[in-house]
Order: structure tokens, then sequence, then C-alpha cells
């Protein structure tokens, strides 16, 4: 049956919609969740069906289409499509089946994922799936063919008889920003380092969000590779890229309900990796109280999960527990983190230490997994003292369409400000991760690039009563003050 497309100007988020006239919809005996076929010349979409109820939002023989749908058919208003009935996805009956306990094998996962990554799946059956991994598990071998079956439902970069590096961290650190230190390192040493990265969910700044500040992180796949054959590395946002896409769905689900399930958080973490061509791994996992894994016994569980799952899949990976009771590094927000690599790199005598010295640690250990050098720790720190690794960041920011010749000193950052003092002589005794980036969120950041907090001091330093503990840092007055009630309100800072 024809219909005329309507250009509803509005997104799913990635699932395929449809909405029709409830008068067609009773003639064509469609409900609401039903699945149809749209086809346009030579493409077909598979889709999901809303319907609408008066004529002036969709009248009576037009559909009004998503824009995912437009996108994928490269239909535009006043098109004429054909629209045919269609049964629901076999994975329906898969993710029913998992829900059950039963284990699901590689050709069924791999089922399941390439309907999520053409939106056959509706968000209440994606969330099925996530909490049927959750409750019933996903063994060692689902895990290892749930993470090949993302990878394989979408793009990958190909660099054939190279070492590749890559890195992540679990998270729950506020700042940690080593991605934008160690990846220069690695690349100056003559390495490949193709590295994707997120922006926040949950946290005042993301990898992209700081990197933005530097630079366009948006690029095709086909740029990605060619900046990486060029320069050696590259620090991008994963979502722009159609790099094991179905993981970008899933984490969607999870995020709202706080899911983070074993067998996922693997297959999400390495379908990542392996997405990217990644031979070799450093996986950082920071210990503390406000952190993602907060037991040793847990992260020693997960380290040799990764290493035995690593190995199925083709890459070395190597685990390593950090300390993570305390932000790592002294901005909190995009341009404050932003300031404080640009310091490191050009070795500014105001530079946070600690950043530095945990940068210097992951990036040494790479470069002993590459078996380039046994004392990585001092080669990684003789890169950085030398300038290769400022130049080969440089040829990053300038790869990536950035002004590769930015001071620190240049970026700007919040203009209303609040410094707290401390108010006794003392010792910091605990800068509480979770506190410091609510704060840092209520100031504005990530959307506000330069707001955030900036730290003067961290644990276990000594402090006089009237010294400057922090500076809270906001584009407008109203968001300084949302936050300013908050650090007075909460615990971010304790003193002994």
């Amino acid at each position: 049956m024809k219909f005329k497309v309507k250009d509803l100007d509005i997104a799913s988020g990635g699932i395929l919609v449809i909405v029709i006239n409830q008068d067609d919809a009773l003639a064509l005996g469609l409900h609401h969740g039903d699945r149809v076929g749209v086809v346009y010349k030579k493409r077909h979409a598979h889709a999901i069906v809303d319907i609408a109820e008066s004529k002036k939002s969709v009248p009576i023989g037009s559909i009004g289409l998503f824009e995912e749908v437009l996108d994928y058919l490269g239909c535009k208003k006043g098109s004429s499509v054909n629209i045919i009935l269609e049964p629901k996805p076999k994975s329906i009956k898969l993710i029913r089946e998992k829900l059950e306990g039963r284990r699901l094998n590689y050709e069924e996962l791999k089922e399941i994922m390439t309907d999520l990554v053409k939106g056959k799946l509706s968000p209440v059956e994606l969330t099925y799936f996530v909490a049927a991994s959750a409750m019933r598990g996903l063994d060692e071998k689902e895990t290892v063919d749930l993470t090949r079956a993302m990878i394989e439902t979408g793009d990958t970069l190909e660099f054939p008889g190279e070492i590749v590096l890559d890195k992540h961290c679990t998270g729950g650190v506020a700042g940690n920003r080593t991605t934008p230190l160690v990846v220069p390192i690695i690349a100056a040493a003559g390495l490949k380092i193709p590295k994707t990265s997120s922006r926040a969910i949950t946290s005042p700044a993301g990898t992209a969000d700081t990197m933005e500040v530097l630079a366009p992180v948006i690029h095709t796949k086909e740029k990605m590779q060619a900046m990486v054959n060029k320069v050696g590395g590259c620090i991008v946002w994963g979502g722009a890229i159609n790099l094991a896409p179905a993981d970008d769905k899933i984490i969607q689900v999870e995020s709202p309900l706080s899911i983070d399930a074993e067998g996922q958080l693997l297959a999400s973490i390495l379908a990542k990796k392996g997405s990217v061509g990644s031979t070799h791994v450093l996986i950082d996992i920071p210990l503390g109280k406000q952190t993602k894994i907060t037991s040793k016994k847990k992260a020693k569980h997960l380290a040799s999960l990764f290493r035995r799952i690593g190995k199925k899949l083709g890459m070395h990976i190597e685990v390593i527990l950090t300390d993570g009771d305390q932000p790592i590094g002294n901005g909190i927000g995009p341009a404050l983190e932003a300031k404080d690599i640009l310091k490191v790199l050009q070795r500014s005598d105001t530079r946070p230490l600690d950043l530095e010295e945990k940068s210097i640690s992951m990036a040494g250990k790479m470069l002993e997994m590459a078996k380039v050098t046994n004392n990585g720790k001092k080669l990684a720190q003789q890169i950085l003292d030398d300038g290769r690794a400022l130049k080969k960041f440089q040829e990053i920011i300038k790869a990536q369409g950035g002004n590769s010749k930015i001071h620190s000193s240049e970026i700007k950052v919040g203009k209303y400000t609040y410094v707290y003092k401390s108010p006794k002589t003392g010792k910091i005794l605990d800068l509480n991760n979770r506190s410091v980036s609510h704060i840092a969120k209520l100031a504005g950041a990530p959307h506000d690039l330069g707001a955030g907090m900036y730290l003067h001091v961290h644990e276990g330093d000594r402090i006089k009563k009237g010294e400057s503990v922090l500076t809270i840092h906001a584009d407008n007055k109203e968001k300084l003050t949302f936050a300013k009630k908050e650090l007075f309100a909460s615990k971010a800072v304790t003193f002994k």
C-alpha cells in the first residue's frame, strides 16, 4: 500500500519508527508496536509503528517518518513509499529464551545484535535483553561470542600485521584525564594508537569532551584510519563512528537503570577495542570508595576475565589496579582538564604531577607490552621531557582540525568563580570523587566547556586557615550559586 512521506522532524535516538493515521492503521490491522516494512526504491527499512489520533499530525494516506527512517531510506518529504506487513524479528524469541535462562550461541547473539543495529528492536525489547543478560548472566563463551557479534555488526579499522595499542579505564575518578597524555607518548614512540573515547554520561567531562576543547572529535571511520596512518594516533568521539554500534545502544539502556552486568561490561569494552584493530590493551581499574569497582577481590576477578577473554579474541591484555580514592589532576571539567593536559605536555611548573605520574606509568606499561623497551616508564618520561610527546600531540590536534599551537594559558574557563578557603589549619583528609563531580556538573560541566572545579590541594596535603582549597568556575551566576550551595551541603572536602 502506497503512502506519502511526511517528515516529522523527530529523532528516536536509533530505533526506526513510523507514524500512520489511526484510520489507516485500522484498515491495515496495525497496532502500536507492530512491525512494518517501508520500501523506497531499492531500500527496505524495518520499522516500529506508532499511531496518530488526529489528521493534523499525520493525514490519512500519509506516513510520518522519524529522522532515522528518512536517512536510512534516502527519501524526503512528499516521496511515495510502500508499506508491507512484517512479523516480529526472530531475536524477540531469543531474548525471551535468555530470560528463561538458556545460554545463547554466537549465531543467536549475532541475530540480536544485527536486529539491534538495524533498529528492529524497540527500547522495551532491548531493555529485556539487557535485564536478561544481567539476571541470568553471560558465561565466558557467551561473553566472547557477544563481543564478536558487536564487532562484526559494525565497521572496523584495519592495520594488518601491526601492533595496535589501546587503553581503557573502568571509571569513577574525577579528572583522571590520562588518555590525551598516553596517546601522544605512545604515538611518539612509533606505535599505532587509534583511540575512541566517550562523552560524559554521569561525569563532568568525558575524554571526548575534553579533547573537543582542543580539536574536533567527530570524524568518519575513513578519516580516523587516515589520521592514525599519518600521525600514529587520534582521540575521537566513538559515538560518531559506526564502530561496535550495538554497544552504544546497549549503554543507552544500561545508564538510566544503573545496570553494569559483568558480561556486558567486558563485551562493551572489548568490542570497542576490537573494532579499532587493537592487539595490545591496558585496562585501568581504579579502586576507591566511589569508583565503579570498589573491592580488590572483584577487581582481580575482572582482571582475570579480561585477560582470558582478550586472549580468545586475539588481544594481549594487561590490567593495572590504581588508586581511585580521590580526583586525579587539578581541573575537573572539559576546559580545566584540557589546561592540565597542556601544562603537562608543555612542562609547566604548575602542572598536576599526580596526573603526569599516572600517565607515565600507564604509557610505560604499554611500551613494555609492545616490547619496545624493558624500561617503559623511563622511555615514557624521556618522550615527555624532551618534547616529543608535545610535538606529537600538536600533530594529532592539527590532523583533527584544531589549533596545534594553542598554549594552556589561552584556554578560556568560566569567568564566574568562587574560591573556597580552608576554615582551619590542618590536613586534607578526604576529597570525595562523587561530590566533586556533582558540584562541577551543577556549575555547568560538561555542557559549558569552561565550567567545573580547580583543586588547589589533594588528600594528605597540609593547609593553613584561609588558604585556597578549590575554585568553582561557571559561565553564569545562577549555576555558580547552585554549585556553591552543594559544596556547603555536601562532604566534598574533609579536614583533619
